[in-house]
């Protein structure tokens, strides 16, 4: 399985993932030009995507998505109160081969398990995914919320992580945000913190090969302090990533299950 992440944070997120049958695209935040030109850059190209998945309504996740939607003539994957949520928040035009699921449930695209989590972010019907290709299970767990039992139960049986790691304690303590906004982001609805994304990751088995650090704050984190809080908690057991809030990652190798060995590629 592969992954490349296009962006992630708040100015846009979209992630591409090539399972080894299908190519789906998680999320909808940037346009149809970025996602064609990173994906070249890799050496991939758009008219591989095979889906696209949504996680929830917030507009850096589904503003492109309409355009998305016609551009690669492919099936959208979403819940239906998410859609009608995003109807209801941009112009998305017209939209095709709608395909719902509901948060919680199994679904497959091809041959490739798609298992969702509820989600307590504050977006309408939100959900985490986790893939399982048959040969290894890969987590995509973003706009969390908080902390909850259903990411501490299978954290455990992943191969490789994308978690949101969104923000410094210290640095939203003493950031210049009302009160109300740092209260949201700390809140039960809002986000995680690097502290509780490392304490997340702590709790993987040695199978985990990697974790990719996502939604970092721009204003309340950074590559660094995310890092360095990472491996306080972590040391240096395994191979961290931050993902750009304005480019593309490297393209992430997860192995199969069966050779557990970590292999991060610089190529597909």
């Amino acid at each position: 399985m592969d992954v490349l992440c296009l962006q992630s944070g708040s100015s846009g997120n979209c992630v591409f993932v090539d399972t080894g049958s299908e190519c789906v695209l998680f999320d909808a935040g940037i346009s149809f030009r970025k996602v064609q030109t990173r994906l070249n850059e890799a050496g991939r190209d758009a008219s591989e995507i095979d889906a696209i998945v949504i996680s929830h309504d917030h507009r850096d996740h589904i503003g492109c998505l309409g355009v998305l939607n016609r551009k690669l003539n492919v099936p959208i994957h979403i819940s239906r109160r998410t859609l009608q949520s995003t109807e209801r928040r941009i112009p998305l035009g017209p939209v095709h081969d709608i395909q719902h699921f509901v948060p919680g449930e199994t679904f497959t695209i091809g041959e490739t398990a798609i298992e969702t989590m509820p989600t307590p972010h504050d977006g309408v019907d939100g959900a985490a995914f986790t893939l399982d290709n048959g040969c290894s299970r890969f987590g995509l767990w973003t706009d969390l919320g908080c902390v909850f039992d259903d990411m501490l139960a299978s954290v455990n049986t992943l191969d490789a992580l994308f978690i949101e790691s969104n923000y410094d304690e210290n640095m939203l303590a003493h950031s210049g945000y009302p009160e109300f906004l740092r209260d949201r982001i700390s809140g039960p609805r809002g986000h995680i913190s690097n502290r509780e994304a490392a304490e997340v990751i702590s709790l993987a088995s040695d199978h985990l090969q990697w974790a990719c650090l996502a939604h970092l704050s721009d204003e309340n984190n950074c590559p660094d302090v995310a890092l360095r809080t990472h491996r306080e908690c972590l040391g240096d057991r395994l191979q961290l990533i931050c993902a750009d809030r304005h480019l593309a990652t490297q393209p992430l190798r997860v192995s199969p299950a069966k050779n557990r060995k970590l292999t991060q590629q610089m190529f597909f």
